[in-house]
């Protein structure tokens, strides 16, 4: 087997019609990140996130659901696959009981990152943001941070999911060093969506409506680096240090579930 063939096998590959559903899914979360950087200076519009979250879940929502309800239509999950999500989601819901998120420990990320690089991007985008939503279900976390909660969980797994080929201690270096960039990029993600109101308006990294998008970023980066590194580096060292140690085992669990439920091999009546 090249190392092409064994870098998919196993995996849950999604149909063209479902990666443009993701596609969408994902711009969609974008938006919802990125609009207060577009408001006009002079606008009136709340940039708190409370009039648009509730709409982002409940686009959000319908969405996944689409992927999932497509893919079973289409053959490329069945109910092995859904149990094995709903069996993942609940672990990974499970780790967010001993996480409060206190100095960045948050190994709820954790099983995201070995599922998306064994059963596929589609799968992980799907997984992280039903784990996120479950999580939120258990630990009473529901309020209007979820859905940007859930995008970034989404991202995560997905990006697991396009990592290169690769084997043996080099796959877990790989791994532990995505791990790390990812939650990073994940405390980047949830800094930004609650920025353009959280900073307040006399700082200087505070947002300020109509002044550019340019020197907004700059603004960001700056509530970014001072505010948040507390928080971020620690969950990056948590994710890469559980990737380290327990990557292997995990990632040849779900490696060997995978290939006993054979979600790659069609299902014939007789």
């Amino acid at each position: 087997m090249s190392t092409v063939e064994a870098r998919y096998a196993g995996a849950i590959h999604f149909r063209p019609r479902t990666s443009v559903l993701l596609a969408l899914t994902s711009l969609v979360g974008v938006a919802g990140f990125c609009w207060p950087l577009l408001i006009h200076g002079r606008s009136t519009v709340s940039l708190a996130h409370s009039a648009d979250a509730p709409w982002l879940f409940v686009a959000v929502l319908p969405l996944l659901l689409a992927v999932v309800l497509g893919e079973l239509a289409e053959g490329s999950l069945d109910a092995k696959a859904i149990a094995l999500l709903g069996i993942l989601a609940a672990c990974g819901a499970a780790l967010r009981i001993p996480s409060p998120g206190v100095a960045g420990f948050e190994p709820v990320f954790f099983l995201l990152i070995p599922a998306g690089r064994v059963l596929g991007r589609g799968f992980g985008f799907v997984l992280g943001a039903v784990t996120i939503a479950a999580s939120a279900l258990i630990t009473g976390g529901i309020g209007p941070w979820l859905p940007f909660q859930m995008f970034g969980a989404a991202w995560m797994g997905f990006g697991a999911g396009c990592l290169p080929a690769a084997r043996g201690r080099v796959e877990l270096v790989m791994l532990a060093g995505y791990a790390a960039l990812s939650a990073l990029a994940y405390g980047t993600l949830l800094n930004l969506w609650f920025w353009p109101f959280g900073a307040g308006s006399s700082t200087s990294f505070s947002f300020a409506p109509g002044a550019g998008l340019a020197h907004n970023l700059h603004s960001f980066f700056l509530f970014d680096l001072t505010t948040s590194l507390g928080f971020d580096i620690p969950r990056a060292a948590t994710n890469a240090m559980l990737v380290l140690l327990l990557g292997h085992p995990v990632l040849a669990a779900l490696r060997r579930a995978s290939r006993r439920a054979a979600f790659d091999v069609p299902v014939v009546y007789s």
